[in-house]
């Protein structure tokens, strides 16, 4: 697959008393997480469906890396707040053991699949093993990836922005719980934020650099997850917490979220999205993810955690692997483009309900011992 084929496509709490993290973290479980799951993989689905030009798959990959930053940032301040500590190697441990079983099953089946002219697109093994290695999106920039890559898998670049956030984060997190002031871990991320943002309109502005360059690549692209990780080490007063969640001022919040997140998909001019648009989605999502969490019971959010919503969103992981693949190899169901696109939408559901019933949820004991 080619590049713009698959571009289209595709804190001891020793304030605890005073302030009030942004997150419930006295639950196990984030309220609407999963429903913001589903509306992401519903946006990638229907974008690479023949949707692009009105639904902005984009948009989905840019909600995926703000959830993945705000939870796993969420988790990790549990974990310190309970013992001081991260225990990075078990960190590491079950990112492998949640991430790795449905990628490698996916990546098996599609390159044998292709290999025998089964699926279209390439099969070679460097293709493989920088899409299993997580190089996704290096490989598909500046190696020849249209003719190594089977149709279908170029989503797999996302993957690989994630994956090189957690290679990093938790060094850094554990870094400046120890010997950052706390309430100011949230600015020293917004200044990471700055400079990514700095380093796109460099790219762009003064080396001509491609659109792909910059919407594919970690170094263009990991502020996104970044702006998810600062909503996590947000404090608030009881106070200001208190002002933020009365009514007008909840609706005010989520408004100018979703006005920003129109805007942003509005203003075509390149430049302006290759560079600050990821920015201000960033900051877009924060009031939307803010209120979703902590009034989850309000109109919009109650609908992200409807029972069916939850469970598209426990499935989104295995849908995203699947979904493009299956869509690209499904005219042999029918000539009529639409029931294809059920077909394929059909096919990924199965493939995510067998996943999670033999695979995950299996594994997800294992994880558990490692927490």
């Amino acid at each position: 697959m080619s590049v713009v084929h698959a571009r289209q496509q595709g804190i001891a709490a020793h304030d605890a008393a005073s302030a009030t993290s942004m997150v419930h973290t006295k639950h196990k479980e984030i309220p609407s997480l999963d429903g913001w799951r589903a509306v992401a993989i519903a946006i990638v689905f229907l974008s690479h469906a023949g949707l692009g030009r009105i639904v902005p798959g984009g948009l989905g990959v840019t909600i995926f890396f703000f959830l993945s930053g705000y939870l796993i940032t969420t988790l990790l301040v549990r974990e310190f707040n309970a013992h001081a500590a991260i225990n990075i190697r078990h960190f590491y441990v079950r990112r492998v053991l949640r991430l790795t079983p449905p990628l490698l099953l996916v990546l098996t089946i599609t390159y044998l699949l292709t290999h025998y002219g089964v699926f279209t697109g390439n099969a070679s093994w460097s293709g493989f093993f920088a899409q299993l290695f997580y190089f996704a999106n290096y490989y598909a920039l500046f190696f020849d990836a249209g003719h190594s890559l089977p149709q279908g898998t170029g989503v797999f670049w996302s993957l690989a922005v994630e994956e090189h956030f957690y290679f990093f984060f938790p060094a850094l997190f554990v870094f400046l719980m120890r010997k950052a002031d706390r309430r100011k871990i949230p600015l020293y991320l917004c200044v990471l934020c700055v400079l990514f943002l700095l380093w796109r309109f460099y790219l762009v502005t003064a080396t001509g650099a491609s659109m792909e360059r910059t919407y594919y690549a970690t170094d263009t692209r990991i502020d996104s997850i970044l702006f998810g990780c600062i909503l996590a080490t947000t404090q608030l007063s009881d106070t200001l917490k208190a002002t933020l969640l009365r009514p007008r001022m909840r609706i005010a919040g989520v408004s100018a979220g979703l006005v920003l997140l129109l805007l942003t998909l509005v203003v075509r001019n390149d430049v302006f999205r290759e560079t600050l648009r990821y920015s201000l989605q960033g900051i877009a999502l924060i009031p939307l993810f803010f209120y979703s969490v902590s009034h989850p019971g309000s109109f919009p959010f109650r609908m992200l955690n409807l029972r069916w919503v939850q469970r598209v969103g426990v499935y989104s992981y295995s849908i995203y692997l699947s979904h493009e693949v299956l869509l690209s190899n499904v005219d042999w169901v029918s000539s009529n483009p639409a029931l294809n696109i059920l077909a394929a939408l059909a096919l990924s559901l199965l493939f995510a309900m067998l996943v999670d019933r033999f695979i995950d949820v299996p594994l997800r004991a294992v994880r558990a011992r490692f927490r």
